[in-house]
């Protein structure tokens, strides 16, 4: 696996100035969350670090990668390219940057869907993402309240948060994150 000197060196190549900096503010973000709530914060920063690595790609880029990663996928999933790119970026860095953890791996995977029973580091990665300094949407706040008391909380109120506006929108829902709801809102009385 790559330094984060060299993830860092990649990702100044691959991404705008606007990018770079998000990446590095849920990179920090996954580390405070990881020491919260007891994760690796050395993954927690790689993977916060790498989760947009190929956001600026053309999407027929990042569907190349997600193809080599023979992962089964769902026809909604298709018709959101805004999602493909940590489906694609954990492809790039299992083969680019030489990362073999899982846990890094998944993290940048489901970064922006979830997925029915997320790790503790996907859960961060997915949460940092929306909660990092730099985020200024009409929840933010919540959001990242919700983050210091209850990761499972915060992961509930995104997936709320974002299939309400998938909805809204007429938008297509893919698995992963139609599982990941359900499988919250069953659970409920586990959140904790």
């Amino acid at each position: 696996m790559q330094t984060v000197e060299q993830a860092q060196k990649r990702l100044e190549q691959m991404l705008g100035q606007d990018r770079l900096c998000h990446s590095y503010g849920v990179a920090r973000e996954a580390v405070r969350l990881a020491k919260l709530y007891g994760a690796d914060p050395q993954k927690a920063y790689y993977a916060g670090l790498c989760h947009d690595i190929c956001k600026n790609m053309p999407a027929q880029e990042q569907l190349q990668w997600i193809k080599r990663s023979a992962i089964m996928l769902d026809d909604a999933f298709y018709r959101q390219p805004p999602i493909w790119h940590g489906f694609a970026a954990a492809q790039y860095i299992r083969e680019e940057l030489g990362v073999e953890d899982e846990e890094i791996l998944g993290a940048v995977r489901y970064h922006t869907t979830g997925r029915a029973g997320m790790s503790l580091l996907e859960k961060i990665v997915f949460t940092a993402d929306l909660t990092e300094e730099n985020r200024d949407y009409a929840d933010v706040e919540t959001v990242r309240l919700l983050a210091d008391q209850s990761l499972d909380q915060a992961v509930f109120y995104i997936l709320r948060y974002t299939l309400g506006k998938l909805m809204v929108n007429g938008g297509p829902i893919c698995r992963d994150c139609w599982e990941a709801y359900n499988q919250l809102v069953l659970n409920k009385e586990k959140i904790r």
